[in-house]
């Protein structure tokens, strides 16, 4: 039977391939999971592995292109047991030339002695595993390469499977690195280097935990290795495993942030894993205060400024890779659009007028206060139906236009602006888009949002005033189309009916990709916007 192996999957924005080499040669016999090319693609290089035993037909040759789920070779599997049988009978002629085997003694005939099971042992347990490749795996659409942050594991250490072996940072969120199996882990990638999704990233040897120490081996008595033996079945029979007394990702998680050490939980899992629902329900101890101590020593540690005698002194920080990705992200955004921003003014009277007359009694039925934001939002919503060029996104040749209104809220953190999405805006109320604003933004604060919450959104919302702006041209959230500036309200004279007054004036600006949304649109959105505000109760009546 000929098996075909095809171009496989490699990224979600990746459709074409380039042969880089061939590691076999046409009409070679291949072992499964055999390295049998090398395959290029325009981010990174990635092995092909026979996904059966059997002899290759190659049919494309090194240095071709060739797209996604194209047959690239064929390997006939029924010729692995042709193969085995020629092996075999050429073992058996080399044993018919050799003279014939005197009768076996009767010592030979009696079992094993102590001694030779030793070494059977040894030799077993320094019989190298299966090699089992980590790659970065993909954490989001939008995520191309991420950062190795931190190896939770040293070269050489073991490693039992789930278990937390790296954490990856990139440019919205840090994630967790599990080992895809038990042995021994070897780092390819050290500390701060920048990955591509699908590099290697650390390779798992396994079968190796017993020959992690095999001098301490050697050196063990026949009465010693009767002990562990012993002790083997003893454990065996009490049904414990690797998995006794282990963290799944989720818990580990959270019993660190908890400052609880796994050996104090008891898991209720099978064969005694701890589950998410042990680490929730674990009593933090009262030594928490201790765990942290480190983190200040860590913040004294870091380079302090050199203060000259005429006191201009410089202070250097590295970049982080956060910053780093925001910078390269705004920079592109800014040379690949045709980026043009229009203004307008809100007098904020009539919904300030309303949150004072209702926020007590909104508080008091929701737990949770009214704020600009949810005015702002569902008034957007609103103009987006309208004018659903401004929710639109440029894929390629053609304009993806939404007919749901995913709006992404800006928010700052100590780490940088990030930028989670408010799902299904246009069908919330004013209590679910406050509640779901404070969810988000607390998430963003403590660094646990998750790429889900961070990736999809069509429209962009950013609040600039809480920090005092009176103006500014934002900057387009790509892939989306446009984004909405809020800034900070300033009581300026004003003329109403003839009459000049004073009233609590906010600018708005909205910055959008000229090449999907036309001036006629651009402006229509921002004054529908503006009605909306000036007048509240066009938000209930939908007019």
């Amino acid at each position: 039977m000929s098996l075909e192996v095809k171009v496989p999957t490699v990224g979600e924005s990746i459709t074409e391939v380039t042969i880089a080499s061939w590691a076999k040669k046409e009409g070679e016999y291949v072992e499964m999971d055999e390295v049998i090319a090398e395959l290029e693609s325009d981010k990174a290089t990635f092995e092909l592995n026979a996904e059966q035993a059997g002899v290759l037909h190659i049919k494309a040759k090194e240095g071709d292109t060739v797209e996604v789920g194209t047959v690239i070779c064929e390997i006939d599997t029924e010729a692995k047991s042709n193969g085995k049988a020629q092996a075999s009978s050429e073992a058996d002629g080399k044993q018919q030339e050799k003279p014939a085997d005197k009768e076996p003694s009767k010592k030979s005939q009696e079992a094993p002695s102590s001694e030779n099971k030793n070494d059977s042992k040894k030799s077993d347990t320094q019989t190298p595993g299966k090699v089992i490749e980590m790659k970065i795996p993909t954490v989001g659409e939008s995520i191309t390469e991420v950062v190795i942050s931190e190896w939770k594991k040293n070269e050489g250490d073991h490693v039992d499977m789930d278990e937390v072996i790296a954490e990856i940072e990139s440019d919205k969120a840090t994630f967790e690195l599990t080992a895809e199996a038990e042995g021994i882990l070897h780092i390819v990638a050290a500390k701060g280097t920048t990955l591509e999704i699908g590099a290697l990233a650390c390779t798992i040897e396994t079968g190796t935990k017993a020959s992690s120490q095999p001098q301490a081996q050697s050196t063990k008595s026949t009465a010693e290795d009767k002990k562990e033996e012993t002790a083997v079945e003893d454990k065996s029979n009490g049904q414990e495993s690797y998995a006794t007394g282990h963290a799944s990702p989720a818990a580990a998680k959270i019993l660190s942030e908890k400052g609880i050490e796994p050996q104090t939980v008891k898991g209720t899992g099978k064969d005694g894993r701890i589950t998410k629902e042990d680490a929730v329900q674990a009593k933090t101890p009262e030594t928490k205060k201790e765990v942290q101590a480190p983190q200040t020593k860590k913040e004294e540690t870091q380079p302090k400024a050199k203060i000259s005698q005429d006191g201009r002194g410089q202070r250097r920080e590295k970049m982080s890779n956060l910053r780093k990705t925001i910078s390269r992200r705004l920079v592109s955004v800014k040379n690949e659009t045709a980026m043009l921003t229009t203004f307008n003014e809100v007098d904020m009277k009539p919904v300030m007028d309303l949150r004072k007359k209702y926020k007590d009694a909104f508080k008091e039925k929701y737990e949770v206060n009214l704020g600009f934001m949810s005015f702002f939002t569902k008034a957007a919503c609103m103009a987006l139906k309208e004018w659903p060029a401004v929710n639109a996104m440029i894929d390629g040749d053609e304009i993806i236009y939404n007919d749901y209104c995913d709006v992404s809220i800006a928010v700052s953190t100590p780490r940088g602006l990030v930028v989670p999405v408010i799902r299904n805006a246009d069908q919330m109320s004013f209590e679910q888009i406050e509640k779901d604003i404070i969810r988000l933004a607390t998430k963003a604060k403590d660094n646990k949002l998750s790429i889900e919450e961070m990736t999809g959104g069509t429209f962009t919302i950013t609040n600039g005033g809480v920090f005092g702006s009176m103006l500014s041209t934002p900057i387009i959230n790509a892939p989306q189309s446009a984004i909405l500036g809020m800034h900070n309200i300033v009581e300026r004279p004003v003329a109403v009916n003839g009459e000049v007054v004073v009233r609590p004036i906010m600018y708005v600006a909205l910055s959008y990709d000229h090449r999907i949304i036309d001036g006629r649109e651009s402006v229509s959105f921002l004054y529908r916007l503006k009605e909306l505000i000036e007048d509240p109760a066009r938000l209930l009546l939908g007019v």
